[in-house]
């Protein structure tokens, strides 16, 4: 996820200053940066949400607080790049710009669909040993009788 946050600085730092040389009037790269600013914000924010988790589970993320999290990630960045292909003229964002956002949301994507599958897994594995009487909340058989 650093990585992808990096990258995502990077290509927003381009897009503002490409936005502002190929000629976007004034008004154009002030609307389509400070639009990006508040996208750029909340994903970021998502992010360290991530980056917290894994720091809790010492490199570990607990699957049941990181599926809700990454979820809401990926509707941050399909929102981006759904702004981005409305806005792609208006604001001057090259195609492989846009390309790569929607590379980065497919691997958000991919990691939010393992996060939850992986809870999932959990939560079955968890009513299983409820049902079995084997599970973490049950309390163990004790013997009965004279020891």
């Amino acid at each position: 996820m650093k990585m992808s946050a990096t990258s995502f600085s990077r290509s927003v730092a381009a897009l503002s200053a490409l936005a502002l040389v190929v000629g976007a009037g004034a008004a154009n790269a002030q609307s389509c940066q400070e639009d990006f600013q508040k996208l750029t914000e909340r994903r970021m924010a998502q992010i360290q949400v991530l980056n917290n988790l894994g720091k809790a589970g010492k490199g570990k993320m607990d699957p049941n607080a990181a599926c809700p999290a990454a979820k809401k990630l990926v509707g941050i960045e399909n929102e981006m790049v759904g702004y981005m292909a409305k806005n792609k003229e208006w604001c001057a964002i090259p195609d492989n710009v846009l390309e790569g956002f929607k590379q980065a949301g497919a691997k958000t994507k991919n990691f939010a669909n393992q996060a939850c599958m992986a809870a999932a897994k959990m939560k079955q594995m968890q009513r299983e040993q409820a049902a079995n009487g084997s599970g973490l909340g049950a309390p163990p058989k004790l013997p009965s009788g004279p020891l």
